[in-house]
């Protein structure tokens, strides 16, 4: 089980997933929607939005939950 880098925070399929896709597909550390959020200065409901946005597009990284 993948835990976040920052916080040790067990994480999600999606959380995992976004992280990839916003940092870097190669990546084998992640961090958690909160580390992500702080990461980038957005609001963590905006990235839960663009978890929904991706799952639209059918990107594979992500699951509907």
């Amino acid at each position: 089980m993948d835990v976040c880098t920052q916080c040790g925070k067990s994480l999600t399929f999606n959380e995992i997933g976004l992280h990839k896709r916003l940092i870097s597909r190669d990546s084998t550390e992640f961090l958690c929607l909160q580390c992500l959020s702080k990461a980038f200065h957005v609001p963590e409901e905006r990235l839960k939005e663009k978890i929904k946005e991706y799952i639209r597009q059918g990107c594979t990284l992500f699951v509907e939950e």
